[in-house]
């Protein structure tokens, strides 16, 4: 259930067995992807409908409101992950909240875009001042989740806003805390609540204290 590539990543971290380890997502959690999306696609006459949480079948022609097809949609996603993942702006509050934790604990970054990218991901972080270990996944977060809080006896934290790689994360990790991270409140909407995550929030200031009691900050 994992790839290949993220396999060889997972192989190459050394998680410490003594410190907590907080896994976290990047887009619309540490970085603005939906904001620069919806600026790639206007530049194409296209818009965002938000009235569902998902990319296929909301990407939209202006004009006549057409949706775009699903093959049409997986390219553009490619297309701007290559053109733009270097230059994301940060979401308020997430590098001083990162930068805290990792004074205490491990902080890896866990990341679902294209492979060729990482470099890029890699970069734009850095950029940001966060230069921790950045592993890209595809498909579920759950088997990457397991296998890297395997590696630590202290308390591990996830914060992701895919409600999917949420559930993903119960299912094959349910000792992890879940940090349900939903900043944009046009998608947030259609989201109903999960009783097992252990915060659902849309800010860094409201989720950076609670992360550290739970890892006994």
């Amino acid at each position: 259930m994992i790839s290949e590539f993220t396999i060889r990543q997972l192989a190459d971290l050394s998680v410490a067995a003594h410190r907590p380890l907080v896994i976290c997502d990047v887009d619309e959690v540490v970085v603005h992807f939906t904001r620069a999306f919806e600026d790639y696609l206007a530049r194409r006459d296209l818009r965002l409908d938000t009235t569902s949480f998902a990319l296929n079948g909301n990407i939209r022609k202006r004009g006549t409101d057409e949706p775009v097809e699903v093959a049409q949609v997986s390219e553009m996603i490619d297309d701007f992950f290559h053109q733009h993942t270097a230059e994301l702006d940060a979401i308020d509050g997430a590098i001083a909240a990162l930068h805290d934790l990792a004074n205490d604990s491990s902080v890896i970054m866990l990341t679902n875009l294209p492979h060729h990218a990482r470099d890029k991901r890699i970069d734009n972080l850095r950029k940001h001042g966060l230069d921790f270990p950045v592993v890209t996944n595809s498909g579920p977060k759950g088997p990457a989740i397991r296998h890297l809080a395997d590696q630590t006896r202290e308390a591990v934290v996830f914060v992701d806003d895919s409600p999917g790689f949420i559930a993903s994360a119960r299912q094959h990790a349910p000792a992890v805390h879940l940090i349900h991270f939903l900043h944009d409140d046009r998608f947030a909407r259609h989201i109903e609540p999960f009783d097992f995550v252990s915060l659902r929030t849309a800010s860094w200031d409201e989720a950076l204290p609670h992360i550290k009691r739970l890892i006994g900050l």
